[in-house]
């Protein structure tokens, strides 16, 4: 990372470019929407470059990392906006980490580097003073290491959740806002009912289908069905029925690019409030795969929207009973329900350390979580010994050392992140990127 100004330039460049070139190539307008967010600030570049924070994973020796702990079920992308609520297949409403597109197997210290540098990143927009970053950091990571060894004890305890009768501040008023949302009133933003039945508005957002394509999708949705597990499988006649199909429009920074459709489905009966939109979306390669070099973990997955089920299956407790993957001509999409109960942590009205601090003893116990405990849907096989007496094991009994090794990581790698963005911000407006770069 100790690179000249020009160098560093052309890493990211080329490395955005690698990652990134069939999607430009198929939508150069979305990833220059996608770049323009990415150039509003450092947090949001950081957000949106997850390949080129691999790209230094890389280059760095990671002295936690051995043969087991280097190849745990991990998030991927892992930054302080990717933590929201949703409600499970056990009918709670859980906040936890969210957004699986970059999961796969790996060091489980690159979701904690990925997760405090964009923490230290995010604090120094905030203006917060060196100390309390590393202080606030600090936290997160011993409520990280804490919560890893609950699970050493008892591992067997998969009961653990973040909800609304043990969270206070910020992450229970996330909690009770997303608990105040309903199904009818995301209908009612969506669709319109017409003649007695419900079917997707036709907006700016939708992009309606030709009879061949929608043929096609409705012949995937097909396929997905069987690809939810018996236990959360309705059996119920007409619960899957299609009603509506549309092409979905605009995404945020992850997810410029990749075709999506809406499914609007006949739900728990006909009444039409109770009607469920699905979203299909066409998965991607995971960041961290580009780096790691094992050819099992490669095998496994059949296509991009398997890896992802399955990554999440295994890195979330009691996942969205919808859930599951298929092919669109050959190539993998994601399903799942665009639920109501789904709200992120709006960390703009979270400013004082003391509120931040509060928030990081519960994303630290989420992080330890979601790499201890898995769904009993998962496919467990790839990763076959107990993830926390592993990761307890390589950092042993000096925490202390573990924590001031990742609070300095953070406050390095932020510091780069900052003068990342602006470079790319340079490489954008010097139109480096051929694909996106005309207006």
């Amino acid at each position: 990372m100790a690179a000249s100004k020009t160098d560093r330039s052309t890493l990211i460049v080329d490395t955005l470019i690698e990652a990134f070139e069939p999607l430009m190539q198929a939508d150069p307008a979305a990833f220059r929407t996608k770049f323009r967010k990415m150039a509003a600030d450092p947090f949001a570049f950081y957000r949106g470059s997850a390949c080129v924070f691999y790209a230094d994973m890389a280059e760095i020796r990671d002295p936690f990392a051995d043969e087991q702990t280097s190849r745990v079920w991990i998030h991927g992308d892992l930054h302080a906006e990717n933590f929201g609520t949703y409600m499970n297949s056990e009918g709670f409403l859980v906040f936890d980490v969210n957004d699986f597109d970059e999961a796969y197997v790996g060091h489980f210290s690159w979701d904690l580097r990925r997760f405090v540098a964009s923490l230290a990143l995010m604090c120094w927009q905030k203006a917060l003073p060196d100390e309390e970053i590393r202080s606030l950091t600090t936290q997160y990571l011993r409520a990280y290491v804490a919560q890893v060894g609950h699970y050493v004890e008892d591992p067997n305890d998969d009961s653990f959740a973040l909800g609304l009768d043990n969270t206070d501040g910020a992450i229970h008023q996330v909690l009770r806002a997303a608990r105040m949302s309903t199904r009818v009133a995301l209908l009612e933003s969506m669709t319109e009912v017409s003649e007695y039945e419900r079917r997707f508005k036709r907006t700016s957002l939708v992009r309606e289908l030709s009879k061949a394509e929608r043929r096609k999708v409705e012949a995937a949705f097909n396929r997905y069905l069987k690809t939810i597990p018996p236990a959360k499988r309705e059996h119920n006649d007409v619960f899957y029925d299609v009603k509506d199909v549309v092409g979905k429009m605009g995404f945020g920074i992850g997810s410029a690019g990749l075709p999506a459709y809406n499914i609007l489905i006949e739900g728990y009966n006909q009444a039409l409030e109770n009607d469920i939109v699905l979203t299909m979306k066409q998965g991607n390669i995971a960041a961290p795969s580009r780096i790691v070099d094992d050819q099992r973990v490669r095998d496994f997955f059949e296509h991009g929207g398997h890896r992802t089920v399955v990554s999440q299956r295994a890195l979330q407790v009691h996942t969205d009973p919808f859930l599951g993957h298929t092919t669109v001509d050959g190539v993998g999409f994601v399903v799942s329900e665009l639920s109501p109960y789904e709200a992120d942590l709006d960390w703009g009205d979270i400013t004082e350390p003391d509120e931040i601090a509060s928030v990081l003893n519960s994303l630290g116990r989420a992080t330890a979580k979601v790499h201890c405990v898995s769904d009993q849907d998962s496919e467990e096989n790839l990763v076959d010994f107990q993830t926390e007496d592993a990761i307890a094991r390589v950092i042993g009994d000096d925490v202390d050392g573990f924590v001031e090794e990742m609070v300095e990581f953070a406050m390095e790698y932020a510091a780069t992140a900052r003068k990342d963005h602006a470079l790319f911000v340079d490489a954008f407006r010097g139109a480096r990127f051929d694909l996106v770069s005309a207006t």
